[in-house]
């Protein structure tokens, strides 16, 4: 029996298990890297760990630190989360030869599963379909081709080739890059990613929980996914299923996975892998099936036979996204900083299966938290579970564009715009499904009224703050004055650059005019500005009230209601139109140091990766001079011009913050 259990992840993951453990009586050991010394998930353990390494997610992959960590604690068990370590073979291994039970896959599976080539090679000999596999350029017949590595999880490290001029260079620097051997295979247009979970014990039953549909991903990382597919009926259902116990029992699998599949639009599908983990998307399955999965791998983990005969049956619709720290309009960069505020409106439960259709929310931060590059940008997974489809879609769509999300760029507007597109309402879903429609990127506060009505929202809510801490006449309305004077103006920082809020209100404390007009950065430290604009129409508005943190205002007989919240020079505004965050200009800058001519700079923290490039070394434009990982990915730095490298300050392995230099190329 387990009786003590440490969870070798962090964040999300470890807290979903930790709320099982505390249902069914099992005591928590949690460990944290220095970065993660207040996060949740530490707090919530009864025992935690610090794990030597420093801030870097890194100190999570030690092994030996984890079972060290787990027998100064006393604990019986270890569950490795949803990362790497679940699926590490000598991991699991360690774990055992230490007397521990082992909450995953057996060492030897793992072992087996290692070679994503050679796991294919075993399923096709149990007549499950699988795509080619070519590991010599000169071998393969047609094109486009997707390399991939032999080992590894999440996309990382795949490309697609679709010309044979391209091949072995592409397959060299993949090979580089995921520092192990790799193959192709056809890479398909317009096929869907389907997964069907799997839970399996040693006594030889293997329960398939009928499918998820993957298929919206970006960089081959999925953020939406949902149970059951709309592409999949019952005959297809059975077909998966049964494709995935062969898979299964031809690898000799045990414990809570996932057998992961192509499929086209006839009904044609492949098997891609089996991956060996508890995946970030079983809350879906959860709800439409029941079934605590957490507590079933405990159970399957401590010995025992898994309770249900065979697949339970589908109970109505469940959709997740992924909430990332990062901005899907800027190439996927990674986002980090201080999570001032996150709040998801009428969430039902976290962390464990609902009783009643609802929304769940489970989550690895809170107020407070401080986002860094090193872990994965999951911040949250929201879920809905509704009676169909179309209901889940909309009452998640609704959560998300209500949820305040201050501090950090997020993918939030990129998710609700999706699940708001007609084709995603339609179910016409495949892995190019965001490659195919722009559309999606634009933000949801997109209009250029909602945009100014925001901006005069952020200004009374400043100057109602002001009034309040205000040592005198401190009962007069914000922007009155006995005399006619200059109109009320701030200056924000907005998302098509500086702009400039004026308004005027007369003896009444009445809204008497208002404008909203771009700024060149330039005019910031010149005066003139807080003149009304003579062009530019602005709706009738009337303010039905101030405060500091919440702005009533009635636009063209509407009423509309902004929520406010300022910290340090930025306001973050919320409303049913959507939300903006405008950080306050000051009307005369201190002056900033120019960067050298040539200058490239860091455009997000990281750690350097590689650096291709030497001083003095000539380089043509757009040549890869050195590549940034953060959150998992690598972010390529490139040449933007022909030149010499003049200088080359960071080093492999190097930390860099945004903004800090790292090189300068002198141009020709």
């Amino acid at each position: 029996m387990i009786r003590r259990l440490l969870v070798a992840d962090r964040g999300e993951i470890a807290r979903r298990v930790f709320a099982t453990c505390r249902l069914v009586g099992i005591e928590t050991v949690a460990v944290y890297s220095d970065a993660d010394s207040d996060a949740p998930h530490v707090a919530e353990a009864d025992y935690a760990v610090r794990l030597d390494g420093g801030a870097s997610a890194a100190a999570y992959l030690r092994g030996d630190l984890i079972i060290t960590a787990a027998q100064r604690t006393g604990a019986n068990a270890i569950h490795p989360g949803n990362g790497l370590l679940a699926e590490d073979a000598d991991f699991a291994a360690a774990v055992a030869d230490a007397g521990m039970i082992w909450v995953g896959a057996p060492a030897k599976t793992l072992g087996v599963l290692r070679s994503k080539r050679e796991t294919k090679e075993l399923v096709a000999e149990a007549r499950v379909p699988v795509l080619p596999t070519f590991t010599e350029p000169s071998k393969v017949p047609g094109y486009p081709v997707l390399i991939k590595p032999d080992t590894g999880s999440g996309g990382a490290g795949m490309r697609v080739v679709r010309d044979a001029a391209t091949l072995a260079e592409a397959i060299a620097s993949t090979r580089r890059e995921a520092g192990c051997d790799v193959f192709c295979e056809p890479y398909l247009d317009e096929v869907r990613h389907i997964e069907i979970p799997i839970l399996a014990d040693e006594h030889g039953s293997v329960v398939p929980f009928g499918e998820r549909e993957c298929s919206v991903q970006r960089r081959y990382q999925q953020i939406i996914e949902e149970t059951p597919s709309p592409a999949v009926d019952p005959a297809l259902r059975e077909e998966l299923c049964r494709a995935a116990i062969i898979a299964v029992r031809a690898i000799g699998y045990v414990g809570a996975g996932a057998v992961e599949f192509l499929l086209d639009a006839e009904g044609d599908f492949w098997f891609l892998e089996l991956t060996p983990t508890l995946q970030a998307e079983h809350a879906v399955t959860e709800c439409v099936s029941g079934y605590d999965l957490v507590r079933l791998q405990l159970l399957v983990a401590e010995g025992g036979v898994l309770p249900m005969p065979g697949p339970p049956p589908i109970r109505g619709h469940a959709i997740e996204v992924r909430i990332c720290a990062e901005d899907p309009a800027y190439a996927w960069l990674p986002a980090s900083g201080t999570l001032h505020r996150f709040a998801v409106p009428d969430v039902a439960g976290a962390f464990r299966p609902l009783p009643q259709p609802g929304l769940r929310l489970d989550a690895g931060v809170e107020d407070g938290s401080v986002i860094g590059v090193h872990p994965d940008p999951t911040l949250a997974k929201l879920i809905a579970w509704a009676p169909t489809r179309q209901e889940a879609a909309r009452m998640l769509a609704s959560a998300l564009t209500r949820t305040q999300l201050h501090g950090v760029a997020t993918n939030r507007d990129l998710l609700v715009r999706v699940l708001r597109h007609h084709s995603f309402r339609t179910g016409d879903l495949d892995t190019g499904f965001l490659d195919r429609r722009p559309e999606v990127f634009a933000p949801l506060l997109s209009a250029v009224d909602a945009v100014r009505i925001s901006c005069l929202a952020a200004a009374l809510a400043g100057a109602a703050g002001r009034r309040a801490t205000a040592t005198v006449l401190g009962s007069l309305p914000s922007g009155w004055r006995n005399v006619p004077s200059g109109s009320q103006t701030a200056v924000y920082d907005g998302p098509a650059g500086p702009v400039e809020v004026g308004y005027r209100m007369n003896r009444h404390g009445e809204l008497a005019g208002w404008w909203v007009r771009a700024v060149d950065p330039e005019e910031l430290d010149l005066a003139g500005l807080g003149q009304a604009p003579v062009v530019g129409d602005h709706p009738e508005t009337v303010v039905v009230a101030a405060g500091d943190e919440r702005v009533v205002l009635d636009v063209n007989g509407i009423r509309l209601t902004f929520n406010v919240h300022r910290v340090g020079e930025v306001s973050y505004v919320d409303s049913p139109e959507g939300s903006v965050a405008l950080r306050e200009l000051s009307r005369f800058p201190l002056p900033a140091p120019e960067a050298a001519e040539g200058s490239l700079i860091a455009p997000l923290p990281g750690a350097v990766r590689r650096v291709l490039v030497v001083p003095g070394q000539r380089v043509r434009a757009g040549e890869l001079l050195l590549t940034l990982e953060a959150m998992k990915l690598e972010h390529p730095v490139h040449a933007p011009s022909a030149g010499v490298v003049a200088s080359l300050p960071v080093h492999p392995g190097a930390e860099v913050d945004t903004g800090e230099l790292l090189a300068v190329l002198d141009p020709e």
